[in-house]
């Protein structure tokens, strides 16, 4: 039996809500680890990964250039994160034109994107109003649980 993508995501989705630090798969030719802490490869020169999917899953996004404290802290931005282990999707469908754009105002429970898991979609919403600084994901790519997909500048409070 071979493992298709989506037993590759369901996979992926149990062991981001598991208590389990790291995991490796085999099946035939086919391997698969996964670790919370980051995984080194026996490569002397590579870069640690965060997961190391199966052949036709796209690996996860690098980290953005701004570590989330020196955002939050220095910017006043505020993530927007996944809240779970898929694929993420920037419209509604391939002819729409995407939810958000950097500069879009945005209403607090705003929808500004989807995530794909087995073959359910979850809508990305906004806690906050404000506007779209950053958007740090591509349409289709793999993303995390928790990963940071905006940056969104809050509206300033209402003046009483």
């Amino acid at each position: 039996m071979e493992l298709t993508e989506d037993d590759v995501l369901e996979i992926l989705k149990l062991f981001e809500q598991s208590k389990f630090d790291f995991l490796q798969l085999e099946q035939g030719e086919r391997k698969i680890t996964v670790s919370k802490g980051g995984y080194m490869s026996a490569r002397t020169d590579a870069a640690p990964v965060r997961l190391l999917p199966a052949a036709g899953v796209a690996p996860p996004a690098a980290a953005p250039a701004l570590p989330a404290e020196t955002a939050t802290q220095d910017h006043g931005l505020l993530p927007v994160t996944a809240p779970m282990v898929g694929k993420f999707y920037a419209a509604p469908s391939p002819s729409d034109p995407p939810f958000v754009m950097p500069g879009s105002k945005v209403a607090a429970g705003a929808t500004v994107g989807l995530i794909e898991v087995m073959k359910v979609f979850a809508s990305i919403k906004t806690e906050t109003a404000g506007v779209i600084e950053r958007i740090l994901v591509t349409n289709g790519q793999f993303v995390e649980f928790g990963q940071t997909l905006f940056w969104i500048r809050p509206d300033p409070p209402p003046e009483s």
